[in-house]
């Protein structure tokens, strides 16, 4: 936050300092990042593999399951979604053939998401367009970090949130 020359910043409660002009410029930097990088990932899938970066991220998600298939609420969560965003999603995946969508045998309100054989084949071929992008917009800039430092700091972050 910065004041205007007129205006004195406001009383900050005890223990609490101001950021440093390197954190104002990591947050910042960081800000930016979150709304530019998904777009960017999503108009290369978008663009060389006509799949949406969330259609990506179901199959995603179901092809790492241990058991193959999640709950369609685990797998909006996973995703980042709604569960009526997802459930519209998993239908459009189920008409190309990508996704199953089953009935819980342990709670007969549910629904599963089943990655179909197809879905996997469909997952395998974007994954290479995925892969140049990831490279490309995030860890052709990150050169020299210490990578496991990094993924511990975002961990922490994501698991505070």
């Amino acid at each position: 936050m910065s004041a205007t020359a007129s205006e004195p910043p406001p009383a900050l409660p005890e223990g609490l300092t101001p950021l440093t002009a390197q954190e104002e410029a990591v947050m910042r930097a960081l800000s930016r990042m979150m709304l530019v990088m998904p777009r960017a990932l999503n108009a290369d899938l978008e663009r060389e593999q006509r799949m949406s970066a969330s259609e990506y991220s179901v199959l995603r998600n179901l092809s790492e399951t241990q058991c193959g298939f999640m709950r369609m609420s685990e797998l909006a969560l996973a995703c980042d979604m709604s569960l009526s965003g997802m459930t519209r999603l998993a239908a459009k995946l189920e008409s190309l053939g990508y996704v199953k969508r089953i009935k819980c045998q342990s709670d007969a309100r549910g629904w599963n998401a089943v990655l179909t054989e197809q879905g996997l084949a469909r997952l395998r071929e974007a994954w290479p367009t995925h892969l140049a992008s990831v490279r490309r917009h995030i860890f052709a800039h990150l050169e020299g970090l210490d990578m496991e430092r990094l993924a511990a700091a975002f961990d922490a972050i994501a698991r505070e949130a």
